[in-house]
């Protein structure tokens, strides 16, 4: 099984986003559309949240130097 990337999850969302909003959708589709877009947010969600992590590591050297420790998500 393939990683799936921050922007392929995104890129989703919005396809999501567009099928929602377009009202052609049965109510069926609509609430299946609606999971999928659940599970992309919070995917999307959760990248974010780690590259941030990662952020914060880099900006905590005060003597100018970079840190190359690899960072771990949490749930891994």
């Amino acid at each position: 099984m393939a990683v799936e990337k921050f922007e392929t999850a995104l890129k989703k969302l919005e396809e999501v986003v567009k099928k929602l909003e377009g009202g052609e959708l049965s109510l069926e589709d609509s609430l299946k559309a609606f999971e999928e877009g659940i599970k992309q947010a919070a995917f999307c969600s959760k990248k974010l949240n780690e590259a941030e992590k990662r952020v914060e590591v880099l900006l905590k050297q005060k003597d100018g130097r970079f840190i190359t420790e690899q960072f771990q998500p949490e749930d891994e």
